[in-house]
């Protein structure tokens, strides 16, 4: 089992590129067979995943050499704590295309179905590849496969708005990769490597010069295109307003915090590791970012009617307080950043299930009724009481009331900011909370409360295939609160490792 264990990094990522490879092959037998064979592909994907998960946990991390040659001369294939994040990729694709079954039916074409299978274990793929490679030239080749495939499924209804949304998206991820592209090209410029963990040893062999800072402000400003931080988020809205509800889900859940984890390899593998260049201006800057972006984000998902153009907004500041919490470190001091890391990276899990929740539960609304708007939807909550009452769920978990899982990230984040003397991230942090306790309370408000504005008598629960998906995520949301000391045990030794501490490291322990 051990030595099966050792090839699932790339197993997985090679399920889903050639799955996603033949989707259009078996679709040709029949239309609707690209779903059965989706769901056959993220399934094993996931299996893979979830041995690699075990095998990490029990053995620690996985390095596997592509063809035998070493690195730095090879290509290395690296399933660490930040991979983890691989499992909740390819656990919520596994309910979102399983989601997608009616919903795709009623939003595009027949003749589309494997173009957007296709598309979907592509992005997966994308995804997984980056969080797994330890070469810097193949994480930009993922990056690429993930960033293609999201505009092209922004994109796939043919409709005027999501074809502008999709080349905005285009125009700024152009931009982003751009900038990652040049970061890399200055870092190989000054070690001669693209294995990271090379990278960072020939970085300790020189001095700090210019071009090993500049890289690392280009590589910030990429992933915080990708992340959609204050002011690179302008794509973000219509991007994930428009797009159908799963994809809206994927790109919300799980495409935004590509931008994160990318931040995370370089910032704590690379720089980090390279000893002697000094990242912490940047991340105090970073910081003063994500409280700017934490507001802004609240203050206009509060004035909005569309619900899905709320739950996008609401992405934006969210992804502020992941930023804020792995912007907290000291590089004398790496344990005095544990809080905020745990805080950001169970943010990154948590946030994920709570935002696919949040969409999922928006499509199918639309599905049954034809309407986004706040305004439209008032009373749904006694026709679509279980899709409602999930949406409720993760309302409050989204805006951080106990026992939900929304709670203790930015309970962390808040003791970060604290042990820092940084109170005033920590006053940004509640204001924040307090403006989306107020536009979730609103939605609430709305379809439980508010009556209609005409009698609705054709309306009634979403169809299984949907509500099913919907269920376990809303569960989700309250079980990792309930019981946070299941998440807490994966995040907390990738949190010490990031930092460069033991990996059973326990503050005051």
């Amino acid at each position: 089992m051990l030595e099966f264990s050792q090839h699932c990094p790339v197993l997985m990522t090679i399920t889903l590129l050639v799955g996603a490879a033949l989707t259009p092959i078996v679709s040709r037998f029949r239309k609707k067979l690209s779903f059965l064979w989706a769901m056959f592909i993220s399934l094993l994907s996931f299996f893979f995943c979830s041995c690699a998960t075990w095998r990490l946990y029990s053995e620690g991390p996985i390095s596997y050499w592509l063809s035998g040659w070493e690195p730095p001369y090879g290509i290395e294939v690296r399933f660490d704590y930040v991979s983890t994040i691989t499992f909740l990729m390819t656990g919520l694709g596994v309910l979102i295309i399983f989601y997608s079954r009616k919903y795709i039916e009623h939003e595009i074409n027949e003749d589309k179905f494997s173009l957007y299978y296709t598309l979907v274990l592509l992005l997966l793929c994308g995804m997984v590849g980056f969080s797994v490679t330890g070469d810097m030239f193949n994480l930009y080749v993922f990056l690429e496969i993930l960033s293609l495939s999201g505009y092209a499924l922004i994109a796939i209804t043919e409709e005027k708005l999501n074809a502008m949304a999709s080349f905005k998206y285009l125009v700024m991820g152009a931009i982003s990769s751009l900038s990652i592209l040049a970061g890399i090209a200055l870092l190989y410029n000054v070690t001669g490597t693209l294995n990271m963990a090379d990278m960072a040893l020939r970085l300790q062999q020189f001095p700090p010069i210019l071009t090993s800072y500049v890289a690392l402000v280009l590589f910030v400003v990429g992933f915080s295109v990708k992340a959609a931080m204050f002011p690179v988020h302008i794509w973000l809205p219509d991007a994930h307003a428009l797009a159908p509800s799963p994809v809206s889900a994927l790109l919300s859940g799980l495409v935004i915090k590509v931008g994160i984890v990318g931040m995370i390899r370089i910032l704590y593998t690379v720089y980090r590791l390279g000893g002697n260049i000094n990242f912490i201006p940047v991340t105090n800057f970073m910081g003063w970012l994500a409280a700017i972006t934490i507001l802004i984000g609240a203050f206009f998902a509060f004035f909005q009617d569309d619900i899905k153009m709320i739950f996008a907004y609401s992405s934006i500041s969210n992804i502020g307080y992941i930023v804020m919490g792995i912007s907290l470190v000291s590089f004398t001091q790496p344990e005095k950043g544990y809080l905020g890391m745990v805080g950001g990276l169970i943010h990154i899990f948590n946030h994920a299930i709570i935002k696919s929740t949040l969409f999922l539960c928006a499509g199918a609304l639309i599905y049954k009724t034809g309407f986004r708007k706040l305004s439209d939807l008032r009373g749904m909550g006694k026709k679509m009481p279980i899709t409602c009452g999930a949406l409720t769920i993760a309302s409050i978990s989204i805006a951080g009331i106990p026992p939900t899982s929304g709670f203790i990230c930015k309970w962390y984040i808040i003791l970060g900011a604290i042990e820092f003397g940084k109170w005033y991230f920590a006053a940004a942090l509640l204001i924040g909370t307090l403006l989306v306790f107020a536009y979730y309370i609103k939605i609430v408000n709305a379809i439980f409360f508010r009556e209609p504005n005409e009698p609705i008598t054709k309306v009634d629960e979403a169809p299984m295939s949907m509500l099913i998906p919907i269920v376990l995520l809303a569960i989700g949301c309250l079980v990792l609160g309930v019981f946070a000391y299941l998440p807490l045990a994966v995040i907390r030794p990738a949190a010490a490792t990031i930092l460069g501490l033991p990996s059973t490291y326990i503050p005051g322990g």
